[in-house]
C-alpha cells in the first residue's frame, strides 16, 4: 500500500479516465478500507486539480489527483487472505476471458470490505491473482447470496460491461427457495423499494410508494409440501430486491434473517438449510471485445442437498 508521510500526486491517463475517484483510490491505496477512502474524500484531503470532489467524481485525462499520506492503524488495515479463502477463491472461477472473469461467489463473503468487514471478495481476489494489474467488480451480490459474479480485468472491459449493464444487455437468473406455495399465475412483482436504516444501524429495504421503481420476474421451478423453488430475474437492480419482493408477495425466502419469518426458520431447519437460499445460477453478458453472448452457469453446491431433503419430505 502507498502509505507514508509524503503527499503523492497522480496524473490520470487514458487507462484511468472515466473511473470513479473512490475506485481509483481503492486500487491505488492497496489495503485501505473503503470507509477510510470515503472519509479522506469527504474531508477534502483528496483533491483533483486542487479542488474538492465527491466520491462519485469521474476522472478525466490530465486530472492531477492529490493523495494524502496515510498511516493505517492495525485494526483498519485489510486482512491478509487466509490459505483456506485463497484456495476457495482460486477454485471458484467458473470461466475467464481476456478482460473478464466470472466467479462462483461463496455465501457469507461480502463482495468488498468496509463497515467492519476486514476483507471482501475483491480484496482477497486481488491478493490471489497477483498476475493481474487491474481487477474490479462489474456488479454486486449480497453477502449471503452465492453464484455468478462478474469482474473486469481491464479498465476498457469494465467500461464496456458497465455500459451493457446500464443498457440491460446483461441477464441474471437466480434460484430461491421460498416459504409456501408460490402460485403459478404470479409471474411478476412490481413494488417500489426504499432503503432505510433500522434502529440498530443496519441497512434494510422496504416497500414504499415513494421508493424507486422495482420489478422482478418470477417463475415456479419445483413445488414441495410447504415450500417452492422459484426462478427470479430482476428487471431492475435494487438492493435486496428479490428478497423484499418475495416477502412482499407473501413468500419470504428461506434462510433470510432480515425479511424471513419464524415459520420459515423452522422449515429451513427441517431441510438442513443453514444459509440464505438465494443463488445466482446463470449470467449472460456480451463479451467486451467481440460482443458475442457469453452464458455462464454456477452449480448449486451445498444447496442441492437441501433440495433433496425437501423432495424426501414432499
Amino acid at each position: 500500500m502507498a502509505e507514508g508521510r509524503e503527499v503523492q500526486w497522480a496524473e490520470i491517463g487514458d487507462a484511468q479516465a472515466g473511473q470513479r475517484i473512490d475506485n481509483f483510490l481503492h486500487t491505488r491505496l492497496k489495503g485501505a478500507p473503503r470507509g477510510l477512502i470515503y472519509r479522506i474524500v469527504r474531508k477534502g484531503e483528496v483533491r483533483v486539480n486542487k479542488k474538492r470532489v465527491k466520491a462519485d467524481y469521474r476522472l478525466a485525462v490530465g486530472d492531477m489527483v492529490r493523495i494524502p499520506p496515510l498511516r493505517l492503524a492495525p485494526e483498519e488495515a485489510v486482512r491478509e487472505v487466509s490459505d483456506n479463502l485463497r484456495n476457495l477463491l482460486a477454485g471458484s472461477v467458473l470461466v475467464e476471458g481476456p478482460g473478464w472473469l466470472v466467479i462462483n461467489k461463496p455465501s457469507g463473503l461480502a463482495v468488498h470490505g468496509g463497515s467492519g468487514v476486514k476483507i471482501g471478495l475483491i480484496e482477497a481476489l486481488r491478493q490471489v491473482r497477483e498476475d493481474l494489474d487491474f481487477l474490479e467488480l462489474v456488479h454486486r451480490l449480497d453477502r449471503d447470496t452465492s453464484g455468478c459474479l462478474l469482474l473486469a480485468k481491464s479498465r476498457q472491459a469494465l467500461l464496456t460491461l458497465n455500459n451493457a449493464l446500464k443498457q440491460r444487455q446483461m441477464d441474471k437468473q437466480y434460484l430461491a427457495l421460498v416459504q409456501g406455495r408460490w402460485p403459478a399465475r404470479r409471474d411478476y412483482v412490481s413494488a417500489r423499494l426504499d432503503r432505510f436504516e433500522a434502529g440498530n444501524g443496519e441497512r434494510r429495504v422496504r416497500v414504499d410508494p415513494q421508493g424507486k421503481v422495482s420489478r422482478t420476474r418470477f417463475a415456479v421451478r419445483e413445488t414441495f409440501s410447504h415450500a417452492t423453488l422459484i426462478e427470479a430475474e430482476p428487471i431492475t437492480g435494487r438492493t435486496h430486491q428479490i428478497r423484499v419482493h418475495a416477502a412482499h408477495a407473501g413468500y419470504p425466502l428461506l434462510g433470510d434473517d432480515k425479511y424471513g419469518t419464524r415459520e420459515g426458520q423452522r422449515l429451513a431447519a427441517r431441510f438442513g438449510l443453514e444459509r440464505l437460499f438465494l443463488h445466482a445460477v446463470a449470467l449472460t453478458f456480451p463479451e467486451p471485445d467481440s460482443g458475442r453472448p457469453v452464458h455462464v452457469k454456477a452449480p448449486l453446491g451445498e444447496l442441492e442437498s437441501v433440495l433433496e431433503r425437501a423432495r424426501d419430505q414432499r
